[in-house]
């Protein structure tokens, strides 16, 4: 069985895109093999210290987690994406690029954490139950047959993990 590529997109890839890579990168089991980006991450863009903080406390290695742009995943040299998936609504509302492979996609939306206001604890809160969300999604994801899983039916069962109706 051939390890799956799975690109996680947001706006600004510095929150809940992060989040997702890492989460999958350290439970994928070998299975799969997690990138992250956005449509367009702000200038010197950095991953959010907090999200970084909830992954290191959840056990989750942060080691060379950056935010970058999608544009690096539309070459023609780069990885051969077998799903996509947008995990913030601006996101999944935007033009993309051509992915090379035609890849499945599916819209995981998830609230962005470092909009939330309040005091230090309530946006650390705010990373760590968005991070809980992700974790269930690729609990239910990696818990489907390793055999098996082409191109539609990976499409459908990742769109099904939010009750989004399959095409």
């Amino acid at each position: 069985m051939r390890m799956l590529n799975v690109l996680f997109l947001c706006t600004h890839n510095s929150a809940r895109s992060i989040l997702a890579e890492a989460t999958l990168n350290h439970i994928g089991a070998g299975r799969f093999k997690a990138y992250s980006a956005g449509s367009s991450p702000r200038d010197n863009q950095q991953p959010n210290p907090l999200g970084l903080q909830a992954l290191r406390e959840a056990g989750i290695p942060t080691d060379g987690l950056r935010s970058k742009s999608w544009d690096e995943f539309a070459t023609p040299d780069a990885p051969r994406m077998d799903l996509v998936i947008t995990v913030c609504d601006n996101s999944a509302r935007e033009q993309c690029p051509y992915w090379p492979g035609h890849p499945a996609t599916a819209h995981w939306g998830y609230a962005d954490p470092s909009a939330v206001q309040g005091t230090d604890e309530d946006r650390l809160q705010a990373f760590r139950r968005t991070l809980a969300g992700i974790r269930h999604r690729l609990d239910l994801l990696l818990a489907l047959p390793a055999d098996g899983v082409e191109k539609l039916a990976l499409q459908a069962h990742a769109r099904a993990l939010c009750g989004e109706q399959p095409s």
